[in-house]
């Protein structure tokens, strides 16, 4: 396992919520974090099945643009009923031609389980892989899993994604009731960044 020692790390997202998140993870080991938007990259395309995949070819893309180091994550909310779907389809269940809106993804999803008239509680996981790539290739990966159930009607104004119909086990609120600080604590992508910060950075 690799220590990252440099002090700027490029963070492989468009995505202000996810930004935000790492930003706050990382910040404590002293790492700043830099998005993508500000570094002027593109989204390149993600063509790979699965979510280690496409993680590395958004690390590599962005190493590639910047020379920098680069962490870059695949996640999505994988339903037991749907087969896994939408999996690493997730955010192109919130395309609609005017851009992503994930309110149409949560209807889409809760549709397709009315449906199948998949029986409750409607099983799901919010999954998480991590590439962490620096400019001589080497890469790490991190995986992070956060099991729960899909609800319906969207609840909570917190949060991003699939969070409003997404409640984790043992927790009687939505990902987007909780505080940013308690949805840290246990969501896919802290669990999947702590094993990093305490393989890589700690």
């Amino acid at each position: 396992m690799r220590r990252f020692a440099e002090k700027r790390l490029l963070v492989a997202t468009h995505n202000a919520g996810k930004l935000a998140e790492m930003r706050a993870l990382l910040a404590p080991y002293g790492v700043e974090a830099v998005g993508a938007a500000e570094a002027g990259l593109d989204e390149p395309a993600e063509t790979e099945d699965s979510f280690v995949g496409n993680a590395r070819i958004k690390a590599r893309a962005a190493v590639t643009a910047t020379g920098l180091p680069a962490l870059a994550d695949d996640s999505g909310i994988c339903v037991d009923a749907l087969d896994g779907a939408p999996g690493v389809h997730t955010a192109d269940w919130a395309e609609t031609g005017q851009g992503r809106d994930f309110s149409v993804a949560m209807a889409r999803t809760w549709e397709r389980l009315e449906a199948a008239n998949a029986p409750q509680p409607r099983r799901a996981q919010f999954r998480c892989t991590l590439v962490l790539m620096w400019p001589d290739g080497h890469d790490e990966v991190f995986e992070g899993v956060l099991p729960g159930q899909v609800v319906w009607p969207p609840r909570g104004a917190e949060g991003h994604g699939y969070d409003p119909i997404f409640m984790p086990d043992g927790h009687q609120q939505t990902l987007a009731e909780m505080s940013a600080e308690q949805k840290n604590s246990l969501s896919h992508r802290a669990l999947a960044v702590n094993r990093m910060i305490g393989a890589c950075f700690a």
